[in-house]
């Protein structure tokens, strides 16, 4: 078993903090939304993470999630859980984006999403806080997420999605151990249910930023790509944004690394990437408002960035904002278009979402908003193998006349 999730080491957690507010809460203790109605933040005794872990020491642990122990709010190690989160690669496109552009491939995690990041500590924290049966919205890679890591602990689970939700999505979280139910419906919909039930007593609400956890999850991604790229940041970062977790959590991770000491202040510019036919935050960034009215008749082929309205909102368009970034859309011809020359020039199969930044990343380009020399990272927030395929259909008779040269 891996060193990092036997070792008994000290956490260092103080208090949850209102991230519109403010105001403080006391950790340990189980927790939603603040009173005012807006996320929590952990927040940690940084000088006693800075004099218990030199970043020599960590640097020589083995690059999983859980290295990052002392940044992370699990108390006990009995209640880790893990399915084996790796540290995701650094990908180039060289061909279809160009020589200094990487992709972040959060496909290699567990269930195939980067959402096992945030599920896999907001399970260990629902275990570690008593918490027995849950229930959440998803578009689909969420759901199957949190299925494989609360089945894995003995907690009960409910999952709604759209009903148009991947088909593959809905099978993996029901052949994980959830109880799933389509909604006819888009996800917010499907969090009015849950937050129904909520009221009535009947599970702890896991819906997005709906509790403190899944951020600190996702803001490994900040923690190991600064790692990665040699304690530095590039200079842009394109991220695929729904409830935007996890752009919320890196900003948050590179908060954090400053104050350690093991970076500067310079962060990259951030940008939030969303579909032309789902753009709520990108709508607000363009009208100068700090929250996003919700996106009537949400339609794109990048499911996972079908978010009509995020709770977070806020959060992330303070953080575009002070990074010099921006909210950019893209329609779904441009997206599908970015997820074919990925495949076919560079044989990296993307996810839609993922295809959402490079092709995001190719309109700034030409809009005079990244220069090609600047070092950018795109996230690919999940393996392609789980979306829909354009068909192959040519077939062979081994017993007619092969035509070799027409193969």
């Amino acid at each position: 078993m891996n060193e990092n999730l036997t070792a008994d080491r000290p956490t260092f957690v103080t208090h949850l903090e209102c991230s519109l507010t403010g105001e403080h809460y006391a950790a340990d203790q189980l927790h939603n939304l603040s009173r005012a109605g807006r996320p929590l933040l952990v927040r940690y005794d940084l000088d006693a993470v800075r004099a218990a872990l030199p970043r020599d020491t960590l640097a020589a642990r083995a690059t999983d999630l859980w290295r990052w122990r002392e940044l992370l709010p699990v108390r006990a190690t009995r209640n880790i859980v893990s399915l084996g989160e790796i540290e995701t690669p650094l990908i180039p496109l060289p061909l279809s984006a160009g020589p200094n552009v990487w992709v972040k491939d959060e496909g290699r995690l567990p269930t195939g999403s980067f959402k096992a990041r945030g599920l896999v500590m907001a399970v260990a924290m629902a275990k570690e806080l008593g918490v027995t049966r849950i229930a959440m919205p998803t578009n689909g890679n969420a759901g199957a997420a949190l299925a494989a890591y609360a089945t894995r602990v003995g907690i009960e689970t409910i999952v709604f999605c759209p009903d148009d939700t991947p088909e593959v999505n809905v099978r993996e979280i029901a052949a994980q151990g959830a109880r799933v139910w389509r909604v006819n419906g888009l996800i917010d919909d499907c969090g009015a249910i849950v937050a129904k039930g909520t009221a009535e007593g009947r599970w702890f609400d896991f819906s997005t930023l709906k509790e403190p956890y899944r951020i600190e999850g996702k803001k490994t991604m900040g923690l190991e790509l600064v790692a990665q790229l040699g304690w530095r940041l590039p200079k842009a970062i394109f991220y695929p944004t729904g409830g935007g977790t996890g752009l919320i959590g890196m900003w948050k991770a590179f908060d954090e690394l400053e104050a350690l000491g093991w970076t500067g202040a310079e962060r990259p510019r951030m940008y939030a990437v969303q579909a032309s036919g789902c753009a709520p935050i990108v709508r607000a960034f363009e009208a100068g408002e700090e929250h996003a009215e919700r996106w009537e008749d949400a339609q794109t082929v990048a499911a996972g960035i079908r978010v009509p309205r995020a709770v977070g909102d806020f959060l992330i368009l303070r953080a575009v904002r002070a990074s010099g970034g921006k909210a950019l859309a893209v329609g779904d011809p441009a997206i599908l278009k970015a997820v074919d020359d990925a495949a076919r020039r560079d044989g990296l199969l993307l996810c839609p979402e993922g295809g959402a930044t490079l092709a995001a990343y190719r309109q700034a380009l030409r809009d005079g908003e990244v220069d090609e020399d600047e070092e950018v990272v795109l996230f690919n927030c999940a393996t392609g193998l789980k979306y829909p395929l354009p068909a192959a259909e040519q077939r062979l008779d081994r017993h007619g006349v092969i035509d070799f040269d027409a193969l």
